[in-house]
């Protein structure tokens, strides 16, 4: 028995140290990210995978661009479709998030989500879209380092380049020119509310624009817009 527990203890131990090492691997990652511009995500990782088991050539679609470049209306449609409270909070919207458990509660599925521009990010930049209590509670780590570490004018910045906008679109850039045929600086009001709608579920969007559903979300976007406050 004496052996055993000693075993026990040096592998509780072990596990211990790969959690610290692993998470001293992300937080050098978020150093580095802080000022210079991720090439990739996990998300694009994954979603050029797949793609590739149908097309070996695929590539995403995806042009960097910087935060005084993309126009202020989608900032604000983001904001205001994604997380009204952004610049306020310190990573987690509270309110929000009782709020969503509520109403799944009251659905009996999960209808809504209560996550933020920083914890969407987090999930974004280096984890996957596989749900589960051990992935939540690694979201909210990264969401504690982007917050701690980077102003919220560089966390929305990194976010409206990386969010998947489509099947391989990645980025407010990619975003515009796929949708519209413009840059991501010269979206208007409604394009931009639009875009916004389509962020929970790009893909879906992407092969049905005219849903109305989305036609509905642009136009509570726009409403709730002009009181968006942005970094």
């Amino acid at each position: 028995m004496k052996l055993l527990g000693r075993w026990l203890r040096r592998g509780l131990l072990a596990l211990l140290v790969l959690f610290l090492l692993w998470q001293l691997w992300l937080l050098g990652w978020v150093l580095f990210w802080g000022s210079f511009n991720p090439g990739s995500t996990r998300f694009m990782e994954i979603r050029l995978a797949e793609l590739r088991e149908k097309n070996p050539q695929a590539q995403l679609q995806q042009q960097w661009v910087p935060y005084e470049r993309i126009s202020p209306q989608l900032k604000r449609a983001i904001i205001a479709s994604e997380d009204a409270k952004f610049v306020d909070h310190e990573g987690f919207d509270w309110d929000g998030m009782q709020k969503a458990l509520e109403k799944n509660q009251k659905k009996g599925k999960p209808v809504a989500g209560g996550s933020t521009i920083s914890q969407q990010l987090a999930k974004n930049l280096f984890l996957s879209p596989t749900k589960s209590y051990l992935r939540k509670a690694e979201e909210a780590i990264i969401t504690l380092m982007l917050e701690s570490l980077w102003s919220k004018r560089r966390i929305f910045e990194v976010y409206l380049n990386v969010i998947e906008w489509g099947n391989g679109i990645f980025g407010a850039e990619a975003a515009a020119r796929h949708y519209y045929g413009s840059s991501a600086a010269q979206l208007g009001p409604e394009q931009a509310a639009r875009l916004a709608g389509m962020v929970p579920n790009p893909r879906y969007y992407d092969r049905n624009r005219n849903a109305p559903g989305l036609a509905k979300k642009t136009a509570i976007i726009l409403g709730r817009m002009p009181a968006a406050e942005i970094p």
